[in-house]
């Protein structure tokens, strides 16, 4: 099934090249930035932007999205983030001035206390190390706790059957395998 899917987005992409090169016929694809070839990427579900919204409206007034997507581009595909230059992380996720480390330290426990990364204290203070969990496992709870208006989570689950998500599936339930029972020896 794999074979198929790569045989699929490959055809997809083939389609997508075709259709960009008609609509933009002179086009220096030096000009654009391939993944392939070119550092500084990383994986990043597709719906992070409905993610990002669905983040601020349980934030109460203090978006946290900034602060998130800042956290996500740290990572190198394992969910964990080594937190030392706490002035830099404030002024990329959008703060600035005398208070920037500390609205980003508010964020950044809101987050927290949201559910969707942990902190754990070290030698760069009280936000030294963090874990990004998964956001729409977050985001699932948080749906069947009431907390998610029924637009956001009902658009987040089109998006996931569109790009085939499979986050938020309950799991298989486990076999229950019997017990094996011993045979009773023939008597000789």
């Amino acid at each position: 099934m794999a074979t198929e899917s790569k045989k699929r987005l490959s055809k997809i992409a083939r389609q997508k090249v075709a259709m960009r090169a008609s609509l933009w016929p002179d086009l220096d694809e030096s000009r654009l930035w391939e993944r392939e070839k070119s550092a500084g990427w990383l994986s990043v579900p597709r719906p992070m932007p409905l993610l990002l919204q669905i983040m601020d409206s349980l934030s109460k007034g203090k978006p946290v999205s900034s602060t998130y997507l800042e956290l996500w581009c740290r990572t190198y595909d394992d969910s964990f983030v080594i937190a030392t230059k706490h002035r830099e992380m404030a002024y990329y996720s959008g703060f600035t001035g005398e208070r920037a480390v500390r609205t980003w330290a508010t964020r950044m426990h809101i987050l927290r206390d949201l559910g969707f990364i942990d902190i754990k204290e070290g030698s760069n203070g009280p936000i030294s190390y963090v874990l990004i969990f998964n956001p729409y496992l977050v985001v699932g709870e948080h749906h069947q706790a009431g907390h998610v208006n029924a637009a956001f989570f009902n658009s987040l689950t089109l998006r996931m059957i569109e790009i085939g998500a499979k986050d938020l599936d309950a799991p298989p339930p486990e076999k229950k395998v019997a017990p094996r029972r011993r045979r009773k020896a023939a008597a000789a």
